[in-house]
């Protein structure tokens, strides 16, 4: 889910916008140095003119004598000097939406990725269906008589995940903007894979050991589940959270295809209009392929942080409003779906509001209204939301199953969460950064010996003598 990274290497530079098209805000504009009238030219005495060239009157430049290659010499002086031609991108996009320095990191996406993962934590342990059923396995009461005030809060707390896949949206289309398949495929593996393999054998540690809340996972579906494609061949999920990471490799599969075209606006708006199609029409379709590519229950989230991220880097335009109105209409439905035959315990009024007041922060983040919330921390605190939303689920609720009686339930709540938000910080520097570099390399060898094929190896055996 989650959960491209939003590393400061994935965030654009600002751009200006000229005649000679678009190019970076700092440094010299491609060809600038090569042009003869960009800098002074030091004057020096003429020279004296070659046979075949009439001296100058006054300093001019000298003048062909008469002969065969006058006319051809005179008709190439005369010509119009080079009319600078437009960048190919400005006949296809609008410039960017502002020019100047360099554009500063969005460290309010950082907040807001923080704020949904406590969301979904609350939910899971306070909030959720089954923790408010008598003598259920995490609190053993429901939990509305132990924490009625929280319960109804945490309630809505599921609306995080909807909000994930709206930043994913916005942060993928960012961070491969410019760059080559191979780079979009190397940075989704290294992002998304150190943290999960160590979720998975966390977890199944865990189980392993304290089993009371949910039962022990089989050795075959734990090796499933490292290859995170387990939905996609109906083997349960180590943990239940996993199933947001089967929508997310869906979206990558899908936009891996206007990534190798090269991503410009055109591109991704006709995306954001035959995907958006394509899932309308999927439910009634009959089609299996279809219903799996362009799931109506995440696509519209992740159309709408595509056509927020178009708006942050070209500006709002009618059309980019047009698909964000449509993507929030259809979220209404997929919100009520949820709540009528997943939740149970939430309102849809309720959820709808929160998710379209969210809507309107990343509104104001696109437009450029959160520039000024610099806050460096906020980068290390996104960093912690995919391997805390990993690993908060069955950890965190097979510790209230042990410790509900021991703690007030809100000083364990809110422990747990700051006990799984440091558990992250570990893993993220001690594992997944470590693991990531070296997946990098590997990776970044693999592609390049795709392009080149390696040398054949030496031979390590002497030849035959003849006999």
């Amino acid at each position: 889910m989650r959960h491209a990274g939003t590393g400061a290497d994935d965030w654009p530079q600002r751009q200006v916008t000229g005649a000679g098209g678009t190019r970076p805000a700092t440094g010299t504009a491609p060809g600038a140095a090569a042009r003869p009238d960009s800098a002074p030219v030091p004057h020096s005495p003429a020279p004296a003119p070659p046979a075949g060239l009439t001296a100058p009157a006054s300093g001019h430049v000298p003048v062909p004598a008469p002969g065969p290659a006058t006319a051809t010499a005179t008709a190439t002086a005369t010509l119009p000097p080079p009319q600078p031609q437009p960048h190919p991108a400005s006949s296809e996009a609008p410039g960017p939406r502002t020019a100047g320095e360099r554009r500063p990191r969005l460290y309010a996406i950082d907040g807001l990725r923080l704020c949904a993962a406590v969301m979904v934590a609350l939910h899971h342990f306070t909030g959720t269906w089954r923790v408010d059923q008598p003598h259920n396995k995490i609190w053993d009461r429901p939990v509305s008589h132990i924490m009625p005030s929280v319960f109804r809060i945490s309630a809505y707390g599921w609306i995080g995940v909807e909000i994930f896949f709206v930043i994913s949206g916005f942060v993928i289309c960012m961070s491969c903007w410019g760059r080559r398949p191979r780079d979009f495929f190397v940075s989704r593996v290294i992002r998304l894979y150190p943290a999960y393999w160590f979720a998975v054998l966390f977890t199944t540690g865990v189980l392993a050991a304290l089993p009371a809340a949910w039962s022990r996972p089989s050795p075959r579906q734990v090796l499933f589940n490292l290859s995170m494609l387990q939905m996609g061949s109906n083997v349960g999920n180590v943990d239940g959270v996993y199933w947001t990471l089967w929508s997310e490799l869906r979206f990558y599969l899908v936009f891996l295809l206007v990534v190798a075209t090269g991503l410009t606006y055109r591109k991704v708006v006709v995306f954001c209009c035959a995907w958006g199609t394509l899932a309308a029409l999927a439910p009634v379709s009959g089609f299996t392929a279809l219903q799996l590519l362009a799931d109506r229950d995440s696509t519209w989230y992740f159309i709408a942080g595509l056509a927020l991220f178009l708006m942050h880097r070209f500006g709002p335009d009618l059309l980019l409003w047009g698909i964000l109105a449509l993507s929030w209409l259809m979220a209404s439905d997929e919100i009520g779906r949820r709540v009528d035959h997943v939740e149970h315990v939430s309102g849809w009024r309720g959820a709808f509001v929160l998710f379209s007041l969210f809507l309107l922060l990343m509104v104001a983040i696109a437009l450029g209204f959160a520039d000024r919330v610099q806050w460096k921390w906020l980068a290390t605190a996104g960093s912690l939301t995919y391997p805390f939303y990993l690993m908060h689920y069955v950890a965190g609720t097979t510790a209230i199953h042990y410790l509900h009686d021991r703690a007030d339930p809100r000083v364990l709540v809110a422990a747990l969460v700051a006990a799984v938000l440091l558990l992250s910080y570990l893993v993220h520097r001690l594992v997944e950064r470590p693991l990531a570099r070296w997946l990098k390399r590997g990776l970044t060898r693999t592609f390049d010996r795709l392009g080149t094929p390696p040398a054949p190896r030496a031979a390590t055996r002497a030849a035959t003598p003849p006999a």
